[in-house]
């Protein structure tokens, strides 16, 4: 009961109840219309023809064309209407346009003052593994991002760990503190870090806050930012929510990014609630990883949380006043990047696909959600036709039932093509991670799904000859110890309903 009235008296309820009202009255309108007026066919059919004229000749991934086409032509009176407002890129301008003012910023008046690597890395790289310095090289080229050397680099293989580590970094700030997150439930893990945060604020440390309201609109009060600003902490809240029907909806920030002074770093999978440190049980055990830098690789970090703070609060900011101070001994090369759904850019699924497809012994990874498109199907199925022992590891119980089948949907085909599937028994895996050759690894906060490729902008570092490569690829084989494998003959023997099922939410998995 208790459950139940926080419920019907949180922001989430009201939210839903105000956007179903639009629909309905939405769906009352056309139905209305239709039945007024003996000329609605030939209206309705020449906006279908407009419709399908511009996903034809847009530029969105055919998967989603596909999408859009079948709710057009299946249910048009519906289909039609959702597709103007959800499916058009125009409400995307403006964000642009936000973001460009951080970029104009950026390039004409700091770049020249802020630091950059030694171009010898690049040439090192080059001739250490030309296909590494390639790979590189896209993500500077997309996101002007570079590899830095002079950093220390260490993983958690659990929240829990990260989350102590994190504290113990937090503690020891001096004069400043940039978090970006998600997800923010208020319990131990939260009231621990607002506590500290709260404490930091009074020794005279600056602390900037950026957290998505979508995220927080389950587990958050009502202007939950005005109690955090009430303490001293500063607060920007990306892509507010307005209860009304927008395409801006889908735009989530799902990075998540703690820097300390500038000299040290955290991102990975973990968001501030309970579940992520196993102290609330969810979904069985929650598996989850985080990377901390120390050194002059966290200034890309620091990079991706000022154009996101500028972007979301429009503040005016001396970037230079949050270079890192200190040099570390490196650990071979890091690459922190950020991906964004305003450029049209698919820089992190790219840059898990060029890992599949440089790959000589094995591809290892872990991923919370596997929706999957075209390409990356076929660098997965190629790969492991080319003799590459691909493995991938998934939730064996689900955050997300309907979004479980679809990725089950697409076990039946890697298995035939000889990639290896697991489930990871003890529970929930969040942690989205790559790991190739025991050289290159990317840990970060990108699902394989179509949210994360297209729709979120998202985080990541990439690791070069590091060791954080091989204590991702000791993590794995200890997590497949405890995972079920999914056998060819498990998958064949799947029901058709089931199946049938599967393939049908399959088909609107872009819209999910």
């Amino acid at each position: 009961m208790k459950k139940f009235l926080k419920f019907i008296t949180g922001r989430l309820f009201y939210f839903a109840l105000l956007v179903a009202a639009q629909i309905g009255f939405f769906i009352w309108l056309i139905l209305n219309f239709v039945s007024a007026t003996s000329f609605y066919l030939p209206i309705l059919y020449f906006f279908v023809f407009v419709s399908v004229a511009f996903l034809i000749n847009g530029d969105d991934h055919p998967i989603f064309i596909i999408s859009w086409l079948l709710l057009i032509f299946i249910a048009p009176i519906i289909g039609l209407p959702f597709y103007i407002i959800f499916g058009n890129k125009r409400s995307s301008s403006k964000l642009k346009r936000q973001m460009a003012k951080y970029q104009e910023h950026y390039e004409k008046e700091m770049r020249s003052i802020l630091p950059e690597p030694d171009a010898q890395i690049r040439q090192t790289l080059l001739q250490e593994a030309p296909n590494f310095a390639r790979q590189s090289d896209y993500i500077r080229n997309l996101t002007g991002a570079p590899a830095w050397e002079d950093t220390a680099v260490e993983y958690f293989p659990l929240g829990e760990d990260a989350f102590a580590k994190i504290l113990e970094e937090v503690e020891r700030a001096e004069k400043f503190i940039l978090f970006e997150t998600f997800i923010i439930a208020e319990g131990e893990m939260w009231d621990t870090m607002v506590a500290l945060l709260k404490k930091k604020v009074a020794e005279g440390v600056t602390v900037r806050l950026i957290y998505d309201d979508m995220g927080v609109i389950r587990n958050l009060p009502t202007k939950y930012d005005q109690t955090l600003k009430s303490m001293g902490i500063q607060v920007g809240v990306f892509n507010r929510i307005k209860p009304h029907l927008d395409a801006k909806l889908n735009y989530r920030d799902h990075r998540k990014i703690l820097i300390v002074d500038g000299n040290v770093g955290f991102t990975g999978g973990i968001n501030f609630a309970d579940e992520y440190i196993n102290r609330k049980i969810r979904f069985g055990h929650w598996k989850d990883t985080t990377v901390m830098l120390r050194g002059m690789g966290v200034w890309n970090l620091t990079l991706m949380f000022l154009q996101q703070w500028i972007f979301t609060t429009d503040e005016d900011l001396d970037l230079t006043a949050f270079i890192p101070t200190i040099s570390c001994p490196s650990d071979g090369f890091v690459q922190p990047f950020g991906d964004s759904p305003l450029d049209g850019d698919n820089i992190s699924e790219n840059a898990y696909i060029q890992m599949i497809n440089h790959a000589q012994r094995y591809v290892y990874i872990t991923t919370p959600y596997l929706i999957l498109d075209t390409q990356m199907v076929t660098a997965l199925t190629i790969a492991a036709q080319s003799g590459v022992d691909v493995r991938i590891i998934t939730p064996h119980f689900p955050d997300k039932w309907y979004v479980h089948m679809v990725s089950q949907s697409n076990y039946l085909n890697l298995l035939k093509a000889g990639v290896k599937v697991f489930e990871y028994t003890p529970g929930f895996m969040h942690a989205k991670m790559f790991v190739a050759d025991d050289e290159v690894s990317i840990v970060g906060t990108t699902n394989m799904d179509y949210r994360s490729f297209y729709l979120h902008f998202e985080c990541g570092v990439i690791f070069f000859h590091s060791s954080v490569s091989l204590a991702v690829r000791n993590d794995i084989e200890r997590i497949l110890e405890v995972s079920r494998e999914v056998t060819l003959q498990d998958e064949e023997k799947v029901p058709f309903s089931r199946r049938f099922m599967r393939s049908i939410l399959k088909l609107f998995s872009p819209l999910m």
